[in-house]
């Protein structure tokens, strides 16, 4: 019954992101949530189907009313440098995915995770140490001030 009990933990724990409580949502779990499983579809900016940097743009504008350029390439231009080591939910994570340079984007989300539209998944979560997105790791860029941090963290009623 102890090992049960444990795993239940472990699940709900695991279905929660970042600072909320394993019952209440974020508003930051809410937004990269509302649209999961949605397909790829390149150049792609709605609900029918993003690319990875259309679903960024989509989250932080729709839900905390930031604009973000349409490539992740300029994506990586906004807000300041953060240090893998520093990462924090709303900070935005970036790969070389094609050996050109910049080229994918991601939305950290806590617990080495980030949400991402792939071209073979859709909208789906990875982990940053997944050996694909390892290698190809480049940086992240905090676009959220402080204040919308807290607001995207706050647990939802």
């Amino acid at each position: 019954m102890k090992k049960f009990a444990v795993l239940v933990f472990t699940l709900a724990m695991s279905v929660s992101i970042g600072a909320g409580s394993v019952f209440a949502e974020t508003p930051l779990s809410q937004a990269v949530n509302s649209v999961m499983g949605a397909p790829y579809k390149y150049a792609g900016t709605t609900e029918k189907g993003f690319d990875c940097s259309g679903y960024t743009s989509y989250i932080f504008a729709k839900f905390f009313n930031t604009k973000l350029p349409h490539s992740s390439k300029d994506q990586a231009q906004e807000g300041t440098w953060v240090d893998k080591d520093d990462l924090r939910p709303g900070d935005l994570v970036f790969f070389n995915t094609d050996g050109k340079g910049i080229s994918h984007v991601g939305i950290y989300v806590g617990n080495g995770q980030f949400y991402h539209s792939a071209t073979n998944k859709g909208i789906t979560v990875t982990k940053l140490d997944d050996s694909y997105y390892k290698k190809r790791y480049v940086t992240a860029r905090r676009v959220l001030s402080d204040e919308q941090y807290e607001q995207v963290m706050t647990d939802s009623p």
